[in-house]
């Protein structure tokens, strides 16, 4: 499925009808497969500075955490379930969460949300035609753990050109 870049929050109804999503819409997309799978609905948020945060649905098999995203950049896709704990599947995003001038930019992240809390909500919101930005709005809220510490973030170099290139192969621009 492409990857597109327009402003919108579709539903997963509305995104397996036009074909395509971007981060926000292929999480909450995973997550209602994983529900039809078996597994809870559950959305985690990245949050970065200098760039945009990222939202990956996170399941847990035999114990071990694991994630499906959707990215413009080849590193911040499919995570297999073997991080035993949240930070830790996090923190397996860090190399790859770059913004375009090479800059190390992932910083923290949410407790997972599980999206069944939203299934009185009226339109439903697997099955809505409206945007589901109400979604994205709450995910901002939420408390979110710091990944490192100042002097950490202070000691950050950029990452070099090539590595730059390989985050960026299939990247669409605006």
């Amino acid at each position: 499925m492409p990857y597109h870049l327009a402003g919108t929050a579709w539903s997963p109804r509305r995104v397996l009808r036009e074909r395509t999503a971007h981060c926000l819409e292929g999480a909450v997309f995973a997550a209602a497969a994983l529900r039809v799978l078996g597994f809870p609905p559950l959305l985690l948020d990245l949050e970065a500075v200098q760039d945009t945060d990222h939202v990956v649905a996170v399941f847990r098999a035999r114990g071990h955490w694991g994630a499906i995203a959707k990215s413009n950049f080849s590193g911040l896709r499919y995570r297999e379930p073997v991080h035993r704990s949240l930070r830790e599947l996090c923190m397996s995003y860090f190399e790859g969460y770059i913004n375009l001038r090479g800059e190390r930019t992932l910083r923290a992240y949410s407790r997972p949300v599980n999206l069944a809390r939203f299934d009185r909500r009226r339109p439903g919101w697997m099955t809505t035609e409206g945007d589901l930005w109400w979604i994205a709005e709450h995910l901002l809220t939420i408390p979110h753990t710091p990944l490192l510490s100042p002097p950490m973030i202070r000691a950050l170099s950029r990452v070099d050109r090539r590595s730059l290139a390989a985050g960026l192969v299939g990247y669409r621009e605006r």
